[in-house]
């Protein structure tokens, strides 16, 4: 079918923060666009606020002045749903009730013509169930755009059971001639991002409620070892506590109480306190003029006083290598295993086994430490890393030494199975596995989905084929012997890559 003609007109219902957004991003790309509020004066005030908004970006020099006055000429007010008759595609962005979108649409159904798009900008609910009670529900189908929709990129174009295969073609090229960054997903408990990133802050809230580090050392290990733009407990607070909290249930819920989904009693018991994030002034952190930002937890200055020998090939650690030999720092090369020591501390990759159990099963020394992934090893400026309860505090003195000698502030935590940035990934990649597996969405349209959705450093599947499929399915495989759980349980779909099989998927591309 193609993209909608400029000739046709949108129709945006619900005036809010969503709805006002969505109508600039129509109202910009050439459409004529109808907003409507129950609210009396309430469409109006919104395109009084894109006008405020499109003045700014003139000011600023983002746009120029004749393309904002285009905008708001293309923006109408209307006063009753009959206002939206002649639309030919109707975006719905009102309150999160199945209920009440199903009146409102059944309701712009008998106004509009039989061949208008009923779109609902969703980000939880059930398309498929949305659609159930309209006469034509093939022609309904998600928009799910993200906040604040004239800036993010991606909009989920998201398929009912019964969505027109044509009808979801033709919004996929009207959101991408709207300047977005469009991905095809079926209607799933949380499309791709609500769903794929539940571990980000899942595995995080685990960590913290298992005393590994605290909130603000838990954040810069994500940033600066992981490259997450945001720490998840300051994203947490910026999206807020209750609503972060309410997606995650729903999902939870509607997965048939899926373990990789189980929302956290910790964020509860922030919410049950009232500690919403931002908007309430504590969250996981505290917000106020007074407020002194926390600082992580940082192993003090220790100098380097023992030799470094790499005992075989180091595997993923010869960038760390490299960034001893780019020091200057000597370096020792002997035969062995692909280990690497510094005096009598033996340093290991996580596996996802802790440095403890490696100990106990006989495989490492008793002054072992183990450390986690990281995004980029040139540009990472943090090491996080976990000693063996047997390991003295000397020994792990060294390591920390020598760690600061390749340029790296160093952070210890308990010794957690996984540590942070390995078990948050691998838990993400094999929950982006399985939307694959179960056709959900495509490789590329996950990876594309996340980066731009939540900004990801990179897509988890792209990351995981970076480090190494099979390294990925240990690390699950240790996490599920560790805890006993199948929330650590690998995608079906990461097994088959780790073997070597050409990884599929029925998503749609």
């Amino acid at each position: 079918m193609g993209a909608l003609p400029l000739e046709t007109v949108v129709g945006v219902i619900g005036a809010g923060t969503m709805g006002a957004g969505i109508a600039h991003v129509a109202a910009a790309a050439g459409h004529r666009v109808v907003v409507y509020d129950q609210d009396d004066g309430v469409a109006a005030k919104a395109i009084e606020g894109i006008g405020v908004r499109l003045d700014r970006s003139v000011e600023r020099g983002r746009i120029d002045e004749e393309s904002a006055l285009v905008t708001k000429g293309n923006l109408v007010a209307g006063t009753s749903m009959d206002d939206l008759a002649l639309c030919g595609l109707v975006i719905e962005a009102i309150i999160e009730d199945l209920d009440i979108k199903r009146i409102v649409l059944g309701g712009i159904e008998e106004i509009v013509s039989p061949h208008a798009i009923l779109a609902t900008n969703t980000s939880s609910l059930s398309v498929t169930a949305i659609a159930a009670e309209l006469q034509r529900p093939e022609r309904c189908i998600g928009m799910h755009f993200f906040n604040p929709a004239p800036v993010m990129r991606l909009v989920e174009i998201v398929h009912g059971a019964v969505t027109d295969p044509d009808v979801a073609s033709s919004v996929f090229e009207t959101a991408e001639a709207w300047g977005k960054t469009a991905v095809h997903t079926k209607s799933t408990p949380g499309f791709i991002v609500n769903r794929v990133a539940r571990p980000y802050y899942g595995e995080a809230l685990r960590l913290l409620s298992e005393g590994a580090a605290d909130v603000v050392t838990l954040d810069a290990v994500y940033t600066e070892c992981g490259a997450w733009r945001m720490g998840p407990f300051t994203l947490l607070d910026l999206i807020g506590l209750d609503v972060n909290l309410d997606v995650s249930k729903s999902v939870y819920a509607r997965t048939f109480n899926d373990p990789r989904f189980a929302p956290s009693y910790v964020q509860q018991s922030l919410v049950d306190a009232g500690h919403l994030g931002r908007k309430s002034g504590q969250g996981f952190y505290e917000y106020g003029p007074d407020t002194v930002e926390p600082e992580p937890t940082t192993a003090p200055d220790h100098g380097l006083d023992k030799e470094v020998v790499v005992h075989g090939d180091p595997g993923a650690l010869g960038a760390l290598v490299d960034r001893w030999s780019m020091r200057g720092i000597s370096v020792t090369h002997v035969a062995g295993d692909g280990l690497i020591s510094v005096g009598d501390i033996q340093l290991r990759l996580t596996d996802g086994r802790s440095a403890t159990r490696l100990v106990s099963e006989g495989v490492a020394p008793p002054n072992t430490a183990v450390m986690d992934w990281v995004h980029d090893w040139n540009t990472t400026s943090r090491a996080c890393i976990a000693a063996a309860s047997t390991c003295s505090r000397s020994s792990l003195g060294t390591l920390v030494g020598a760690l600061q000698a390749a340029g790296f502030r160093v952070t210890v935590i308990e010794d957690s199975p996984g540590l942070v940035v390995a078990r948050t990934l691998a838990t993400l990649a094999s929950v982006a596995g399985d939307t694959v597996l179960h056709g959900i969405a495509s490789v590329d349209a996950i990876d594309t989905a996340m980066r731009l959705g939540t900004n990801y450093p990179s897509g988890p599947l792209q990351w995981a084929a970076r480090v190494g499929y099979g390294r990925v399915v240990d690390v699950l495989d240790h996490l599920v012997e560790a805890y006993g759980e199948e929330r650590y349980r690998a995608s079906l779909w990461l097994r088959r890559a780790a073997q070597g099989e050409r990884p599929v998927g029925k998503g749609s591309t």
